[in-house]
Parts: C-alpha cells; sequence; structure tokens
C-alpha cells in the first residue's frame, strides 16, 4: 500500500473517530492503527526470518524469478519470492543479483525501494 495512502487513511479514521466518538473514538482509531503498523512490521519480520535461513544471492531457479517479476514490485515482494537477500553489486543506482546452481542470474535495479528494471544472464555453453 501507497504510504501516503496509509497514513490518509489513518488520519481520516482518528477524525471520523473524534467526530462520532470522542475521545473513546480517537482511542479506537489509534488502535486499529497501531495493529496495522505492528502487522505489517510482522510480516516484514517474518519475510526476513524466512530470508535469514538461505544462502545470500541464492534463488532457485534464476528463470522462473525472471518470470515472476514485473517492474514496481517492492523488495520485500522479491525477497518473498526468492527466499534469500540478494547480493548487492552496486551502490548507484542500487543493483542486487541473485543466482541458481546452473550459473544463471537475474540482476535487478532498484528505485526508491521498489524493481525498476531486471535482466536474466545465462552461462555461455
Amino acid at each position: 500500500m501507497n504510504p501516503i495512502l496509509g497514513w490518509a487513511l489513518a488520519l481520516v479514521a482518528l477524525a471520523v473517530g473524534w467526530r462520532i466518538y470522542s475521545w473513546p473514538g480517537v482511542a479506537l482509531a489509534f488502535s486499529v492503527t497501531m495493529f496495522w503498523l505492528l502487522m505489517q512490521f510482522n510480516r516484514t519480520v517474518k519475510v526476513m526470518r524466512n530470508a535469514a535461513h538461505s544462502p545470500v544471492g541464492h534463488v532457485d531457479s534464476a528463470v522462473m524469478l525472471n518470470a515472476k517479476l514485473s517492474a514496481g514490485l517492492p523488495m520485500v515482494r522479491i525477497v518473498t519470492l526468492t527466499k534469500s537477500l540478494g547480493r548487492r553489486i552496486a551502490e548507484a543506482p542500487e543493483t542486487w543479483v541473485w543466482a541458481d546452481a546452473s550459473g544463471a542470474d537475474v540482476t535487478i535495479v532498484f528505485a526508491k525501494g521498489r524493481c525498476k528494471r531486471w535482466a536474466l544472464n545465462r552461462p555461455v555453453e
């Protein structure tokens, strides 16, 4: 979800809570917002915990990863797909690579934490 939209919805919930139920409504809206933030944090921690048990930059199939990628995917979603943290190969632009056992790899360029472009590189036979 877009962070601006999420925070706008939280502010609307606070305003509606105040308008309808006064302070108890604000407390309820605040509680719901905090619960939503904790759920997002918990999801991110779960993704990182799963990725911690895999080798860095390894993916089962680079070709399958290439097929599942699309522009705009957030890095958390890509780490979920690969079940591994990528290996950083460049700082600017932010570039990460995942390779499989056959030697094929997928290089992904990120801009603002989202996939901008990617390339599948296969070994020469």
